[in-house]
């Protein structure tokens, strides 16, 4: 029996057009989903942090980061241990709500420390931050009212401590001292 879970991989790539879609497309030929998927610019604009949650094994894990090593733009992959990481997802939840249960609404959304960002005469529009174990709690809490829409981030993650942030500064270094020896 394989023992699958999710795995938070957090990748430094290259800042460049169609990064993105050559990751995705190389999860999809080896036959893998991705959970979720988050993108953004690091701290230096010149890379873009990916943090990818893919379901599978530990021999699946590794010969996903076998093959993403392989692409030209990926600088660095790093697997987030759960136990050692801060992890947040935001999502955004669009909730049916009139006069006769706005309140309760607004009970749940103050206990979880979310926020309304929109009210209408017959919905709010709910923002939750926290673990992804938190928006579900929320989700399943506000879906017995009526949910209309949901948008989610995806899960953003890294490690705790000054481990990921050195690691990534040392693989950008060595990428720049390779590239001035050229």
């Amino acid at each position: 029996m394989t023992d699958r879970r999710e795995h938070t991989l957090s990748v430094l790539v290259e800042n460049r057009p169609g990064v993105l879609s050559r990751v995705a497309g190389m999860f999809s030929r080896r036959g893998f989903n991705i959970e979720s998927i988050a993108v953004g610019t690091t701290e230096d604009p010149r890379y873009s942090r990916m943090t990818i949650v893919v379901l599978g094994d530990d021999g699946d894990v590794e010969q996903v980061t076998k093959q993403l090593h392989k692409l030209v733009d990926v600088i660095k992959i790093s697997e987030l241990d759960p136990a050692e990481m801060v992890e947040r997802e935001l999502a955004l939840i669009k909730v049916s709500a009139d006069r006769s249960n706005r309140s309760e609404i607004l009970q749940i959304v103050d206990i979880f420390r979310a926020k309304i960002v929109d009210v209408s005469d017959r919905s709010l529009v709910v923002e939750v931050t926290g673990d992804t174990d938190k928006v579900k709690a929320i989700v399943d809490l506000l879906r017995p009212f009526g949910i209309k829409e949901i948008v989610r981030t995806g899960r953003v993650g890294m490690a705790r401590g000054p481990r990921g942030v050195e690691g990534s500064r040392r693989a950008v270094q060595g990428l720049e001292a390779v590239g001035a020896g050229s």
